[in-house]
């Protein structure tokens, strides 16, 4: 039994920060190196720092642009293309309009036909309680994604049923300065 303490003991010792300094021990101490971002586009190439991640994504619509943010600073900036019925509140599903509101990302899929995407939680309950009172269906799979993985590359207008697009070279690029639970806020 008095082994076995002192064995309890020793390991307590190991896993303690407060106790790796007392035995010398200053890796137990250090976080853990954040890893590098690859450049995805000639943009993030004129970098030579690697880029922290995002804390919050913004999207102005009428500007047709995409800020990722952070605090508040945009890191990248980005053209857009938005559902084909851009102006307004997404109000149901098929109405072609992005929505508006602050949403975070709910999924990460790199299996997408848009090569990857990045889902926002649209419909909020708000959106639905809106869509319900109207009798309408408030649709979802609102999502950030690239162009389709057959077809053309290249796209003109908005062209999307609600989604926000950009190239797939840039959809790369917001894909690794992201993570789940990224917040988006879509202004007007």
């Amino acid at each position: 039994m008095r082994n076995f303490s002192r064995l309890m003991l020793l390991l307590g010792a190991l896993v303690s920060p407060l106790a790796a300094q007392a035995f010398s021990l200053p890796w137990l101490n250090k976080p853990a190196p954040r890893p590098s971002v690859p450049a995805a586009s000639p943009a993030a190439s004129e970098h030579t720092d690697a880029l922290p991640l995002a804390d919050r994504i913004l999207v102005k619509k009428s500007a047709r642009r995409l800020y990722l943010m952070r605090g508040n600073t945009p890191v990248r900036t980005y053209k857009i293309a938005l559902g084909y019925q851009p102006t307004g509140h997404k109000r149901y599903q098929g109405d072609g309009r992005t929505p508006e509101g602050h949403y975070f990302v709910v999924e990460r899929s790199d299996r997408s036909k848009y090569r990857k995407a990045l889902r926002i939680s649209y419909p909020s309950t708000t959106d639905r309680l809106r869509a319900r009172v109207q009798g309408n269906d408030p649709g979802g799979l609102i999502m950030i994604h690239g162009t389709p993985t057959e077809g053309r590359e290249k796209r003109s207008g908005d062209w999307t049923f609600g989604c926000i697009a950009v190239t797939n070279m840039e959809i790369d690029e917001i894909w690794s300065l992201t993570t789940q639970g990224t917040p988006v806020e879509i202004l007007p």
